[in-house]
């Protein structure tokens, strides 16, 4: 049974959409700037005007399918903390997880993901 107590607190900011398809993380990739933290990789690429959309991926060198499904959902969750009221409209993010992003206190993620948004220049 899910009631209002269960819902997470409302956040300041434009809310995120997802980049879901295989081409805009290739062009995040390729046309993009890159910031390395040790709990995650941050890639970013201008893009729509007025929309912040983010992707999730992580390699198989962090382990098993349980093992990079705990690392997404980690980066997941850090993101919907720290993305509205940390980053600008108008970008194309993907976040990359790492070993790290599995071990790293969750603190420390966002405090990562904060940092690698401020060196990209995506943080107002």
């Amino acid at each position: 049974m899910s009631g209002s107590a269960d819902r997470a607190p409302p956040h300041a900011g434009v809310p995120a959409l997802r980049l879901k398809k295989r081409r805009d993380f290739l062009r995040a990739a390729q046309r993009g700037r890159r910031a390395v933290r040790p709990g995650l990789v941050l890639q970013a690429v201008p893009g729509p005007e007025g929309t912040l959309r983010v992707g999730f991926t992580v390699t198989r060198k962090v382990g098993n399918a349980v093992m990079r499904n705990r690392a997404r959902r980690r980066l997941k969750e850090a993101a919907r903390l720290t993305l509205p009221a940390a980053a600008t409209p108008g970008w194309d993010l993907v976040l990359i997880g790492r070993e790290g992003t599995l071990t790293r206190p969750f603190e420390r993620l966002k405090d990562d993901l904060r940092g690698a948004l401020r060196q990209l220049g995506v943080a107002p």
